[in-house]
Order: C-alpha cells, then sequence, then structure tokens
C-alpha cells in the first residue's frame, strides 16, 4: 500500500486541569509555609509535615562524615550508587525462544532528562553480539558506484565532516504487544525498545561521494557482520540526507552490544535498519527484499494485505511518573513527567490529561528539543488521593498528533506487531499503585 501514514488528528488542546505550582504555593500545600518547623518529616500519602521535633536525619553528624570514603579510582570506570537498585536493563525470558536473539530494555521510569546512559541503552540482537578486532575491522562501499572502497577504522576516524547528533533509536516492535489490549505492566516494558544519545560519527553521503554513485543506484543495501548479517535496503535519498556512519555514543566508543566499532544511523528510521558491526554498502537499483523487510517488519493489516517500508516512527509519547514501576508516593505536590519524540521532526508540544483524555493540559517541555530526538516534558499537580487516568499526547512540528489507540486500531486493526504509537493510557489508584489500562 503506498499510504504509510496515519491521517492527521487535529484535536484541540482541551481545557486545563492542573494549575501550576509556585514555590509559594508548594510550601503552602506542603506544610512548610512560615512558621512551620525547619526539619519537616515526610510522611508516606501525606506529603511534608511540620516535625514535633528534631529529624534524627538531620541533626546528629551521620556516620558517612566521620570517615574518610573510597578513593577516586576504586571503579575505573564508575557504576551507579549500591542504593539505586532499579537502574538496570531487563529482559522479557519469555519474548524470544534464546538471549541471542533478545531485547533487553530501557529502565524509562527510573531515567530523567534526554539523554540514555551507554550501559542502560535498549538492545536488541538477531545472532548474538558480534565481537569485532578493531584492527582487522573493514568497511566496504561496492554495486554501482564508480570505485568500490574498502575502509579500516582508522580511515573512518580520519574522514573530514565528523559530526555529533542526538538521535533517538526505536525498535518498531515497541509497544507491540498492546496492538490487542493492555498486556505489560510498565513503561518500561511497554515503551523500554528505544533510547536516545549523542553518536559521533562522519555522514554517509560522504562516502558514497567518494565512491561515486551510478545514475541508476536508487537504493543501498547496508549489512552487519553479526552471524544474522542483518541487512536492510534504505533509499538513496536518506542514505544521502541524514545517515551516520557512526564510532562513537555519548563521547565514547560504541559499546559492543551497540555495534562496536561501527554502526549505521538512521534518523527517525525503525531501528532495524540502523545496522550494527556495519561491513558493507552495496548500491543497487531496486530494493533488495530482504528477510527484514518481507516476512518481517512488515505491517499486517485487517484486510492481510501488509504496509511494507514503513520506515518513519511517528511521533509518541509515554509518561514515565507515575507509571506501574514508578507509583505515586505521596499526596499534594507531585511532579509528571515523561519523554516524547517523532522521526518525522522536533516534538513542538506535549499535552496531558489526568482523567482519561476528557481534558488537556499542555506540558512544560524542558531541555533540548532537537529533531528525531527525546523531548522531556513535565506537569507540576496537586494530588489528594483520588484515582487518575495519566495520559500524554505529543505533537510535532509537521502538524502530526499522536492517535488514541482506538483511531489507529481503526486504520491499521491489530494484526501487526510493529508501529504502535497510540496513547498509553495508567491508571493510578488511591494508594497510588499504577497499571497499565485502556480507556475505551
Amino acid at each position: 500500500m503506498s499510504d504509510n501514514t496515519l491521517p492527521h488528528t487535529g484535536r484541540p488542546a482541551g481545557t486545563g486541569t492542573a494549575p501550576p505550582l509556585s514555590r509559594r504555593r508548594f510550601l503552602s500545600v506542603a506544610g512548610l509555609g512560615a512558621g512551620a518547623a525547619a526539619a519537616g518529616a515526610g510522611v508516606l500519602g501525606a506529603g511534608p509535615a511540620a516535625a514535633a521535633g528534631p529529624d534524627p536525619n538531620i541533626v546528629p553528624v551521620p556516620d558517612w562524615t566521620k570517615t574518610l570514603g573510597p578513593g577516586v579510582n576504586v571503579n575505573p570506570y564508575g557504576k551507579p550508587s549500591k542504593f539505586e537498585k532499579d537502574v538496570v536493563r531487563r529482559e522479557v525470558t519469555w519474548l524470544t525462544a534464546s538471549s541471542e536473539s533478545s531485547v533487553s530494555f530501557t529502565p524509562l521510569y527510573a531515567l530523567d532528562g534526554v539523554i540514555t546512559p551507554n550501559g542502560l541503552c535498549f538492545v536488541r540482537h538477531h545472532g548474538g553480539e558480534a565481537e569485532i578486532d578493531p584492527d582487522k575491522y573493514r568497511f566496504m562501499i561496492h554495486g554501482m558506484v564508480e570505485k568500490e572502497l574498502v575502509f579500516t577504522l582508522e580511515d573512518i576516524k580520519r574522514m573530514p565532516g565528523r559530526v555529533n547528533r542526538a538521535y533517538f533509536l526505536e525498535c518498531a516492535a515497541n509497544s507491540g504487544m498492546e496492538w490487542r489490549g493492555a498486556q505489560l505492566n510498565g513503561c518500561q516494558f511497554t515503551h523500554g525498545m528505544i533510547h536516545n544519545v549523542f553518536y559521533t560519527g562522519v555522514p554517509l553521503r560522504a562516502f558514497l561521494d567518494i565512491a561515486g554513485v551510478k545514475p541508476k543506484g536508487k537504493w543501498v543495501l547496508a549489512e552487519g557482520a553479526d552471524a544474522a548479517a542483518m541487512t536492510r535496503s534504505i533509499p538513496i535519498e536518506k542514505a544521502l540526507d541524514d545517515c551516520l556512519v557512526a564510532f562513537a555514543m555519548n563521547g565514547e566508543a560504541l559499546r559492543p552490544e551497540q555495534g562496536y566499532p561501527v554502526r549505521l544511523v538512521v534518523p527517525g528510521w525503525e531501528g532495524n535498519m540502523w545496522i550494527k558491526w556495519l561491513r558493507r554498502i552495496k548500491v543497487g537499483d531496486q530494493p533488495w527484499q530482504q528477510r527484514e523487510e518481507t516476512s518481517k517488519y512488515t505491517d499486517l493489516l485487517a484486510d492481510g494485505r501488509s504496509r511494507r517500508f514503513t520506515f518513519i516512527m511517528d511521533a509518541k509519547s509515554v509518561v514515565t511518573s507515575p507509571s506501574p514501576q514508578a507509583p505515586l508516593r505521596q499526596k499534594g505536590p507531585n511532579v509528571l513527567t515523561g519523554i516524547a519524540w517523532s522521526g518525522r521532526g522536533t516534538i513542538r508540544r506535549v499535552d496531558v490529561s489526568l482523567d482519561g483524555g476528557r481534558n488537556w493540559t499542555t506540558a512544560r517541555i524542558e531541555g533540548p528539543a532537537y529533531p528525531m530526538a527525546m523531548t522531556r516534558f513535565y506537569l507540576d499537580f496537586d494530588w489528594a488521593g483520588q484515582e487518575l487516568m495519566v495520559q500524554s499526547r505529543a505533537m510535532d512540528d509537521t502538524g502530526y498528533v499522536q492517535p488514541t489507540k482506538t483511531e489507529l486500531r481503526a486504520v491499521r486493526g491489530t494484526n501487526s506487531i510493529y508501529h504502535n504509537n497510540g496513547i498509553q493510557t495508567w491508571l493510578v489508584r488511591s494508594n497510588g499503585e499504577t497499571e497499565n489500562v485502556e480507556v475505551g
């Protein structure tokens, strides 16, 4: 089918449901205004309260202040605090037959900001991790070119035109198990097949320009050096536009599980195309119809037809807190936060609903909002213990509006496992516990 996009929904923003909290109002709601004790004792579900006496964790000198701590090189590479036990990638062991062809999920609920730490980035393998000696690594350009070329890793690093770009990488199957209803309880598992990092590399165009693409060259085939020999066809227009041959992420060498020493970056397009352990680029006059673009990574519609080459990851968002793995802990002032992204461009606005989509409030976007990169949003709100139906809705600079799941299913059906960008709903119960639900 030629139509690869869902029509814009064009819904109005609606009315606000959560007035912003000023610092003065926060102190008032929290019971820490003038006259309140300087040391407040937090009470679960009740918010900070004035303490009757000194807080035992403030007045005495704590043990860690009385003795010297570990030296600067005890952990040469560094690691999270031992108290941060939830910051870990997780695998759903029943999702695939073996760990060599499996997925581990970014702990979105435990992160803030927009850049994913290298050690927490989502991982997907099709044939296990390739362990490549960088001195023996080679990258080839061939096919419909004037000169077939081979580059070493050092050749790539010496190429002029090096760039640093922040992009999200999202698996096309992210949220795929939610097509027929709420399934997994936690945004790490419903939305965690994604990460967002700064890539360092050289535009693919630079290599193709040196090789000289022949006039009939309309597609490129990217192939990885892993045991699956991952291959995907990419239109030449995209290859010459913003694709990168990347050798670093967040300032350091690529991690082995992320394609060390070199991977392809295909901004805004499904993660399966971001070939890891990049071995070669072949130029041809048509797509190669590889396994990953015929039997896989096509969208099966209700009538049995399949949408092919649905490369772009449409605008999407998710509230990461509150969420099932990050429930509300206290009444009173709270901060709702989440992430939004779009493979079409830049996120310009995110609306949040606390009542299942009846009313919407525009959230505050904080931090950088780059094209085809994660954007962080916040909403300050008061919570009195009532049930909430939390949703977020992203809009990008092309005018695309994230659809509801009902709208998405009306166009796509429920047979696919790819490209589910429907609005997510979290039910926050009166005790703060949160679960994955759907709103009719």
